[in-house]
């Protein structure tokens, strides 16, 4: 966020509340806990421009943000794969729809 913030208390909830939305919903969609996510969010020190810290490649993988490290091919891939094992475990709909 950038620009005037007003020092009134719903303006810290409602950036708090943001604040969980975003845990919540990097948790769910990757293999980080929420202790672990919180303490890269506040981690001093490794701050990159006072948003966070800058977790990339392998590092990324350590701490269970993403899966592997690859290029765009690697993804399609990957994608192909997991289309093929749900079209085998009969989870796509008529229209190729994850049910």
């Amino acid at each position: 966020m950038t620009g005037l913030v007003i020092g009134v208390p719903q303006t810290f909830e409602y950036l708090d509340k943001m604040q969980e939305r975003v845990v919540s919903f990097v948790t769910r969609h990757s293999n980080i806990s929420d202790e672990d996510f919180k303490n890269l969010m506040f981690k001093t020190g490794d701050l990159a421009r006072d948003i966070g810290s800058n977790v990339v490649g392998m590092d990324a993988v350590k701490f269970g943000l993403i899966n592997e490290v690859g290029g765009l091919g690697n993804g399609i891939k990957k994608l192909n794969e997991l289309i093929a094992e749900h079209k085998e475990k009969g989870n796509l709909n008529d229209d190729g729809v994850l049910q």
